[in-house]
């Protein structure tokens, strides 16, 4: 079978082309034939080697398949189911620990998904939506079950209030959907007047372009009457934390997603204490919140964003489209 490796020198376009045996499963484990995977900006991180795995690594986290054969003892799922791996396999419900969340799949610690076949742990696969595509049940296990932690399960977000969601990636377009699946009105930022208009389009009730607004914190309290919004969304951490911390109103809360923008700042951390603010650190979510999310998708028959979606040897092009940052929503790619 095929398989994407990555190692020195890293760079997209050291990514290459392997052949491996096809993998077996041994008990406690499914073999899943991939039919698309969904990219994230962790996978850019990994295969530009600023995370690095000690040896040649198969990236990408995000993914969707059909089980083609499990292993002894497996009851969960069977031949013939469609699935997606869990961003942590081992996080299967509650608080998460040190041990839970050490074997995220493409990074530094195991295999990825970009490969024709893969065996997961059955503990760790969740089935996925039948109204959604394979691309778009692909982008659910790291930017939806992330949006989902930060806006339902921390945020407890519902009627009458006011999410401010920054961007359009994956997370940002997740959060606007299940904020307003919630009753809750979004604002959104965006450097595209074109992009803001279709997160107006996906139901966010106003935006401000922070590239022709530079004081777009100052102008998302005005939208807000000086109040501020009840719960921000962050995906860029770094020193926009503190844009957040103006934002948000007193007794409000921040989920801290993203790293856009590096992984440390000077925070204002009086402001922090003074608006008796809520900072949750959003660490993606555990198998649990993965089917509670898509038992609510099922329910209100959403659909996911996918901007493009590319062919298995066009992987590369694919990473420089979402490097580009002219995507809106996922980037996928399809086997």
């Amino acid at each position: 079978m095929k398989a994407y490796v990555i190692d020195e020198p890293f760079g997209i376009d050291a990514l290459r082309v392997v052949e491996r045996p096809v993998p077996r499963p041994g008990p406690g484990q499914v073999q899943v034939r991939m039919r698309a995977v969904a990219l994230n900006y962790r996978d850019l991180m990994i295969v530009g080697g600023r995370w690095r795995a000690p040896e040649p690594r198969v990236p990408v986290s995000d993914g969707v398949g059909e089980v083609v054969a499990v292993g002894a003892g497996v009851t969960r799922v069977a031949a013939g189911d469609r699935v997606a791996g869990s961003f942590y396999p081992r996080w299967h419900d509650g608080e998460p620990t040190p041990a839970t969340v050490a074997a995220a799949p493409g990074g530094t610690a195991a295999d990825g998904l970009l490969a024709e076949h893969v065996v997961l742990d059955a503990d760790g696969v969740v089935p996925v939506p039948a109204h959604l595509s394979d691309e778009e049940a692909a982008t659910l296990p790291c930017a939806a079950v992330t949006a989902w932690h930060a806006v339902v399960v921390r945020g407890k977000v519902g009627p009458g209030d006011t999410v401010l969601v920054q961007g359009s990636g994956g997370v940002s377009l997740f959060a606007t959907q299940f904020a307003r699946m919630a009753g809750a009105t979004v604002i959104a930022t965006s450097s595209s007047d074109e992009k803001l208009a279709r997160l107006r389009a996906l139901g966010a009730a106003d935006g401000v372009n922070y590239r022709t607004t530079a004081d777009w914190d100052a102008r998302v309290l005005d939208l807000t009457n000086g109040r501020g919004v009840d719960h921000v969304v962050d995906v860029v951490g770094g020193e926009n934390l503190n844009r957040s911390l103006h934002v948000v109103r007193t007794g409000g809360t921040i989920s801290l997603v993203g790293l856009l923008a590096g992984t440390s700042a000077p925070v204002e951390t009086f402001l922090m204490a003074e608006k008796n603010v809520r900072l949750h650190g959003i660490l993606v979510g555990s198998r649990a919140m993965f089917e509670q999310m898509n038992a609510a998708i099922v329910e209100h028959g959403l659909r996911p964003v996918v901007d493009r979606v590319f062919a298995l040897e066009a992987v590369g092009a694919a990473l420089r489209h979402l490097e580009s940052g002219a995507h809106f929503g996922k980037v996928c790619v399809r086997f």
